[in-house]
């Protein structure tokens, strides 16, 4: 069910009401802090590489294994801003060939990618889960730090879940778009801040 009610400008915009609207609302929410905790996880690696590189300069002792922390983290985080890239459209398009066509062509491929999105990101969830497994029973480590190699996959198997998520709702997006209706995620209730 949509209802409106109009914004600070006096336009009317779509509210939308139910279980399915209270689901949208949870994984754009959800997204979001997970991109955010993307984003300080990148920082604090940026933190740490700039330290390190003080480190060498001032006491020619740069920290020990930063590269391990570097390529281990840096895969979390990529795959942490995997689903805000997907729900909020960031991902990589070519304007010139979609700028002449029509709002239901254009929602037809951004459906026809989604349905791929999904499709891709349960295969990649049920592999690395596999790949996951392997890990646990055949261990390894970062030569340095000792770091288990398989404290990578939860997160990055949480972040394939909330793609495969984040997909569902642009799929939503997607079939609105192709009956001219307004998306679900731009309901403002579904990514205002809370």
């Amino acid at each position: 069910m949509v209802r409106g009610h109009t914004n600070g400008d006096g336009a009317f915009m779509p509210r939308r009401t139910g279980r399915l609207a209270a689901g949208v609302r949870l994984v754009a929410r959800l997204v979001r802090y997970w991109a955010l905790g993307g984003g300080v996880l990148l920082t604090g690696l940026a933190v740490m590489t700039a330290l390190s590189a003080g480190s060498n300069i001032a006491f020619s002792a740069p920290f020990p294994a930063d590269h391990e922390l570097v390529k281990h983290f840096v895969a979390i985080g990529i795959f942490m801003f995997l689903p805000y890239c997907q729900l909020a459209g960031a991902n990589v398009t070519v304007d010139i060939f979609t700028e002449s066509m029509s709002e239901g062509a254009k929602a037809a491929m951004a459906l026809f990618s989604a349905i791929f999105t999904a499709a891709f990101a349960l295969l990649l969830l049920r592999q690395m889960s596999y790949g996951f497994g392997s890990y646990i029973q055949y261990p390894e480590v970062t030569p340095v730090l000792k770091l288990p190699l398989w404290t990578a996959f939860p997160p990055i198997l949480l972040s394939l879940a909330l793609l495969f998520l984040a997909a569902m709702v642009t799929i939503l997006d997607g079939v609105a778009g192709m009956r001219g209706q307004p998306k679900w995620t731009e309901d403002p209730s579904a990514t205002a801040s809370e």
